[in-house]
């Protein structure tokens, strides 16, 4: 399908810059109508200006400010899309921030609170405004940016390590709370990006986040990187019909066969392929750790 998200409608967060625009771009040339939020008012100005460009006939992108950790903030938006849409399909929750760098007896522990704030509170104040409307209409995709930090340990980042793993699981109990109302909930590992939170990392010193890692990602700036088109191509698939019924996985853009994953919907069924879980000795061919 060249427009696979025909006739549909998408709140998307953290569609300023970055990965989120790289969405929002996605969305409407797949045909979706959109309502971007940042909280940047004027960067998201002139993102609601480029993608109205993009737009076909028939298509409507709206543009709300909001703070994503703020309930008022997330009321407004939520409310302000179904005022203009009337009806919303997708919620792409997108905003995100690495918050503070360096040991954790050291970084600034309003800042390491901040950023649970915006990466994990912020998605789910997003989904608890939406998800009564998905169950209204028994239909609805919940789309969830995740990350290296959930399937790795990130020390001296903690903060979005933390938030990251926690989006992740919230996905999946959300995905089984929400199953009976044909709402589908899925989270997004988009590879490594070259976006403005690797420049801040960069900008930071590199004891704060330790020698190794920041070499990494002195070396990712000097590579392609992973393309942001490919996180925003699977956060397209995950608000599409194709993908009704996958849901509580979280999905590699890189490394996963996402294109065909509908072809292998009966044998996600059941299974904890694609999800996060403890690992005991005998996964690992170990003797030892039963009773």
């Amino acid at each position: 399908m060249n427009a696979p998200l025909t006739g549909r409608n998408a709140i998307i967060t953290g569609a300023s810059q970055g990965l989120g625009r790289a969405i929002a771009e996605a969305y409407v040339d797949a045909g979706a109508s959109v309502c971007v939020c940042a909280r940047d008012g004027v960067l998201l100005e002139q993102v609601q200006r480029d993608l109205i460009e993009r737009a076909g006939p028939g298509q409507r992108v709206e543009a709300i400010p909001a703070d994503v950790s703020r309930v008022d903030d997330v009321r407004h938006l939520v409310d302000g899309a179904l005022k203009t849409f009337s009806q919303v399909h997708v919620l792409v929750n997108n905003a995100g921030v690495y918050g503070p760098m360096g040991p954790i007896e050291e970084v600034d522990w309003a800042e390491w609170v901040r950023a649970i704030e915006i990466n994990l509170i912020g998605s789910v104040l997003c989904c608890r405004a939406i998800v009564a409307h998905f169950k209204a209409q028994r239909y609805g995709k919940i789309v969830q940016l995740s990350g290296g930090g959930a399937t790795q340990p990130m020390p001296n980042v903690t903060a979005y390590a933390a938030s990251k793993v926690a989006v992740v699981r919230f996905a999946e109990s959300l995905a089984e709370e929400t199953r009976d109302w044909g709402i589908d909930v899925n989270a997004i590992a988009p590879g490594a990006l070259k976006t403005r939170l690797l420049d801040q990392l960069l900008a930071s010193d590199p004891a704060q986040v330790g020698q190794a890692f920041y070499d990494k990602m002195v070396a990712l700036k000097k590579s392609d990187g992973t393309p942001l088109e490919r996180g925003a191509a699977l956060a397209v698939f995950l608000g599409s019909p194709e993908s009704d019924g996958i849901t509580g996985r979280l999905l590699s853009a890189v490394w996963d066969p996402w294109e065909s994953l509908a072809e292998h919907r009966a044998d996600l069924q059941g299974t904890d392929v694609y999800t996060l879980r403890r690992i005991a000795p005998k996964d690992r061919r170990l003797t030892w750790g039963e009773r």
